[in-house]
């Protein structure tokens, strides 16, 4: 297990699905064999350790958790490298995402 216990693995779960997640959106609906096979590659880790971390944490918390951290780093490089919007709204909810990510650690 990595130094850290249950919630190393699930922060390295979380940002594994960062990775598989922007591979998808360069995979470009799978049709480019590198983005798409580091969107498998990086999937199937990301649920490993999950699994990993579930084994010590609560369902719900080590899944919000995962998806929070997810949702997070996707938002943020969305607006970096995709161009997305980074409007007071989107700021704001990332903000509420990070409070809840903490809140769910603390609890």
């Amino acid at each position: 297990m990595l130094p850290g216990g249950p919630w190393a693995l699930l922060f390295a779960a979380g940002l594994l699905e960062i990775v598989w997640a922007v591979a998808l959106k360069a995979s470009d609906g799978f049709t480019r064999k590198g983005p798409t096979a580091l969107t498998v590659v990086a999937a199937a880790a990301s649920f490993y350790l999950l699994a990993r971390a579930m084994r010590d944490l609560p369902a719900g918390t080590a899944y919000a958790v995962w998806t929070g951290i997810g949702a997070l780093g996707v938002a943020i490089l969305g607006m970096i490298w995709f161009g997305d919007a980074a409007t007071p709204l989107r700021i704001g909810g990332i903000v509420l995402i990070v409070a809840g990510i903490v809140a769910l650690k603390l609890a």
